[in-house]
């Protein structure tokens, strides 16, 4: 009996095994099952909590992960744990809140429903920009949800969010990841019909139907063949159905009649459904059925990755730009990706006129000055705020952004956020998205709470007012 056990202990040879290499090992097991962009979405940022005699605590990063996990890669990860340590174990998957708070939430399982395959595809045009994909996307705090909800309903159309409502700014994204949803489903499910249409483009077919030239019903069966024949229907900029009052009645109609059907919908807009007020009250109604997604601007750190996403397929652009002329271009152009990309563009030009050997801060500054609003040299940005904080209290720019709450790291974080608030034009959610994704609340919490010390702390003041003139 003991040379029995002794075998089995040394098969699974689970014992001498931390947490960190068990997980590893499962990794191992699960990569080769999955395609890169499912395995780096839902197992990129997951990691072991706990493993206990009976069960494996998975810590995951946002619910969608928490639901996915569960359910899609639940078996999955039941076999790998099990081939790893060779006992099975219930798997359930939490969240850092949860730990924090000592709560568990009940995981809302996804019903799967059938997918109606339609024959017809092979010659539709589904109007996709083939360019615009999730591998291509960069990620960030300030798109980082909107991301992983536009993949769970890449991966589950008709199912997970129905309808999908993308809004935030002109420029930050939605177009791109709306194409994106489109790509994928169109590379993993070639049998489903999938429609890219602008909201004009939505409107201009439609006027056709009452154009008395046209045949009025051969156009309008073409209409509905092409709108209501689908499984995925994607509509860009919705807010511009204003003073369409036609075009907005058939437009409920076709979600109704997709909706009812499990068609996915996904909408993108320049604000939120309850802000839609230019559009019909049922129809705003229907847009927030699913789930709205909001997109920010892109903070700091994700302005600075897009750049060297954009810059490494421009050797000659790559091979000579700094990271300071970088940091530059971040700080400088900082509302939307199309502005960073006019910036690339603009030193492009410029590198091909001139051919620096070198591509430094003056020429940017040189190349970049026309469009340029503020000063880049007396400027009080958040990046160079948080530095000097940083550098001030003797820690790190990533550990004052992170989410350590001691003392020693808690109260210099509250200091860069009153200086940001005090020192720019940035709002309470941009500074809080800058800082780690926080809550605007916090930051208000934070402001407030340097503005009472301030009162009576005359050493904060002294504190401050250094900060203030190193900036």
């Amino acid at each position: 009996t003991w040379i029995i056990i002794i075998v089995q202990i040394v098969k699974v040879g689970w014992w001498n095994l931390n947490i960190t290499d068990i997980w590893a090992k499962v990794l191992d097991i699960i990569k080769p099952e999955l395609n890169p962009v499912s395995f780096s979405t839902w197992f990129g940022e997951t990691k072991i909590n706990e493993i206990t005699d009976d069960k494996i605590i998975l810590l995951v990063p946002m619910p969608l992960h928490k639901r996915q996990l569960s359910t899609q890669y639940h078996d999955l990860l039941t076999d790998a744990f099990t081939k790893v340590t060779g006992v099975e174990r219930t798997i359930e998957c939490v969240l850092e809140e949860e730990i924090l708070k000592d709560m568990e939430n009940m995981v809302k399982q996804v019903v799967d429903n059938d997918k109606n395959i339609n024959n017809e595809v092979e010659d539709f045009d589904s109007n996709l920009n083939p360019k615009l994909t999730f591998e291509n996307f960069v990620v960030g705090n300030s798109n980082k949800f909107a991301r992983t909800a536009a993949f769970a309903v890449a991966e589950n159309p008709g199912s997970t969010y129905n309808p999908l409502f993308i809004y935030g700014k002109s420029g930050i994204g939605k177009t791109h990841l709306m194409n994106a949803i489109g790509n994928y489903i169109k590379d993993n499910n070639p049998k489903l019909k999938v429609l890219y249409a602008t909201s004009e483009e939505f409107r201009n077919d439609y006027t056709r139907v009452s154009n008395p030239n046209e045949n009025a019903m051969d156009v309008s069966y073409r209409f509905k063949k092409k709108y209501r024949d689908l499984d995925v229907l994607m509509i860009d900029d919705i807010q511009f159905l204003v003073n369409a009052k036609q075009t907005q009645e058939e437009f409920f109609h076709t979600f109704n009649e997709l909706h009812g059907k499990n068609k996915q919908i996904i909408i993108t807009s320049d604000r939120s459904p309850d802000d839609l007020k230019i559009l019909e009250e049922r129809l705003r109604n229907r847009f927030a059925m699913g789930l709205p997604v909001d997109i920010f601007p892109p903070d700091f750190e994700l302005r600075c990755r897009i750049i060297k996403d954009k810059i490494k397929r421009l050797p000659n652009i790559q091979d000579k730009m700094t990271d300071e002329v970088i940091e530059f271009i971040a700080n400088n152009f900082d509302t939307n990706v199309r502005s960073l990309e006019g910036a690339i563009n603009r030193l492009v030009a410029y590198t091909a006129l001139y051919v620096p050997e070198k591509m430094d801060l003056e020429f940017a500054n040189n190349a970049l000055k026309d469009f340029i609003t503020k000063n880049p040299y007396v400027s009080n940005d958040i990046a160079s705020i948080q530095k000097a904080v940083a550098d001030y209290y003797n820690i790190t720019v990533e550990v004052l952004k992170g989410k350590r709450r001691s003392a020693n790291i808690a109260y210099p974080r509250m200091v860069a956020m009153y200086l940001c608030r005090m020192l720019t034009d940035q709002s309470f959610p941009r500074i809080g998205l800058e800082f780690g994704g926080r809550d605007h609340s916090t930051v208000i919490h934070a402001v407030d709470k340097i503005e009472n010390d301030l009162r009576d702390n005359n050493q904060l003041k002294e504190i401050i007012n250094e900060i203030k003139g190193k900036l």
